[in-house]
């Protein structure tokens, strides 16, 4: 039996690390899975709260080199990469705020199978309407983002504590409505969630910690390590995808998702 639970936490990683960063809600995912797979993590939250961790690490990890110039630049008064930092840290604060202010309202009220499904279909909707749209990106690379643009993708980003939203699909959507590309939409994404991801899974770490013992332990390291493995290959295959083809077919397959949420739990 302890193996069987090893089994789910691994198939629960997978799903996280593989949904995370498509816009495509990996709360959604989960819940429909764990629902549907009966896992009984004795950690609860907190196995969530690490297994995203080891998502957001896969996304540091690829994108190290960039990091590692961008804080070298930073130190050594690169105008550019001072800017950029500044633009990634006005884009973050809206979700610090928002989420300090609400976090007890969007756990018990907001977190339930069926808000997730109405999100995931509202969204798929928006992201059809924006795809439907003509328009020229101004700007190519995520690194030339600028202020403007940074306030509109973290106000987008307020909108996806609204489990089911996906936190990459408002950053994205929001990223290019405010004349980013595709690619520098998606990469800009990337960058936002490593403080964004990581100061609310240390929030949520700290919160739960009463509950990490040596008997859901490796529950929580199985998911950890599934989750970072597969989120390098979501990350680099998605930044692929997203150069030559349309969000479209991650819309309709939230609204599939959704219908389904709604008929398994409704």
């Amino acid at each position: 039996m302890e193996n069987f639970e090893l089994f789910k936490a691994l198939f629960l990683g997978l799903i996280e690390g593989l949904t995370e960063f498509l816009p495509i809600s990996s709360t959604g995912h989960l819940i429909l899975f764990g629902h549907l797979i009966d896992f009984q993590s004795d950690s609860g939250r907190a196995f969530e709260v690490v297994i995203q961790l080891g998502a957001i690490l896969a996304v540091c990890w690829l994108y190290r080199e960039k990091i590692i110039a961008l804080v070298q630049g930073f130190f050594s008064g690169d105008a550019h990469a001072r800017r950029f930092a500044f633009n990634v840290l006005v884009a973050f604060l809206p979700a610090v705020v928002i989420g300090i202010l609400a976090v007890d309202f969007i756990k018990h009220v907001l977190f339930s199978p069926i808000v997730v499904a109405c999100a995931l279909i509202f969204g798929g909707l928006v992201i059809f309407a924006v795809e439907a749209r003509k328009f020229e990106p101004k700007t190519i690379e995520a690194t030339d983002i600028n202020l403007k643009q940074a306030i509109i993708i973290g106000l987008a980003q307020c909108l996806a504590m609204i489990p089911g939203t996906s936190r990459s699909g408002a950053t994205i959507i929001g990223g290019m409505l405010s004349g980013l590309s595709r690619k520098a939409a998606t990469e800009f994404s990337f960058f936002l969630a490593m403080p964004t991801m990581l100061g609310a899974a240390s929030y949520d770490l700290i919160r739960n910690a009463s509950v990490l013992t040596s008997d859901n332990m490796m529950n929580i390291v199985v998911g950890f390590v599934a989750a970072f493995i597969a989120a390098l290959l979501v990350v680099k295959a998605l930044v692929k995808f997203v150069e030559k083809h349309t969000l479209r077919i991650f819309a309709w397959y939230r609204v599939v998702l959704g219908i389904i949420l709604l008929i398994v739990f409704g």
